[in-house]
C-alpha cells in the first residue's frame, strides 16, 4: 500500500471492474474456495457470483452493505453484508477478502469494525459470517474477534470444490 488506507462505500455496479481486479490478486482465496486455478478468468467469474449471484428469498440486494479498503483508487479489500437474514435483526458478512499486500496488517479488522457500527445503525443485533474449514487462517481470524460457532454444514458446492462450512455469529 503506498499510503494510509481508508474504508469507504463501493459501489457493487460500477466498482464491478475493481472487484474483479481485487479478486485476481487474491487468487490464493478464489482458488481455495472454487478450486478453480488462481487465474483472471476464474476471479472474473467469482467476483460476478459475489456481487450479482442470487440472495436468500425475501433479502433486498439494494439495501446490501458494501466497504471497501482503498489505496488511493485501488480497492485492496472488501467487506460486503445483507442484512434480515437469516433472522430479521442479522446482517449477514457474505465477504470480507483482501489482496495479499493487506492481509496481517490490521485491515481486516478494521473493515469488520466499519461493517459493525453501520450494521448497529441500520439496527441489526447479531452478525454472521460462514468460514471455509479449508481456511484456518480465516477461522482463527473470526476467531480472534469475537465470533462462535453456530452451525455446522457439510457438502457444500463452491465451484469445482465441495465444502464443510461453519456460520458463526457475534453479538452486536
Amino acid at each position: 500500500m503506498s499510503g494510509p488506507a481508508t474504508i469507504g462505500p463501493f459501489d457493487p455496479i460500477g466498482g464491478l471492474p475493481a472487484l474483479e481486479a481485487l479478486a485476481t490478486r487474491a487468487a490464493d482465496y478464489v482458488a481455495l474456495e472454487t478450486g478453480g486455478p488462481p487465474d483472471a478468468p476464474t476471479a472474473l467469474r467469482w467476483a460476478r457470483a459475489h456481487l450479482r449471484g442470487p440472495l436468500p428469498p425475501g433479502v433486498d440486494r439494494a439495501g446490501a452493505l458494501h466497504l471497501g479498503l482503498w489505496d488511493g483508487p485501488r480497492l485492496d479489500g472488501l467487506a460486503s453484508a445483507i442484512f434480515a437474514y437469516p433472522q430479521p435483526r442479522d446482517a449477514f458478512l457474505g465477504l470480507l477478502l483482501l489482496a495479499p499486500e493487506a492481509r496481517a496488517k490490521g485491515h481486516g479488522a478494521r473493515l469488520l469494525r466499519a461493517a459493525e457500527v453501520e450494521a448497529r445503525t441500520r439496527g441489526a443485533t447479531r452478525m454472521l459470517v460462514a468460514v471455509l474449514d479449508a481456511n484456518p487462517r480465516g477461522r482463527a481470524f473470526w476467531d480472534r474477534e469475537g465470533f462462535a460457532a453456530e452451525r455446522h454444514f457439510t457438502d457444500r458446492r463452491y465451484g469445482a470444490r465441495i465444502h464443510d462450512v461453519w456460520r458463526l455469529s457475534k453479538p452486536l
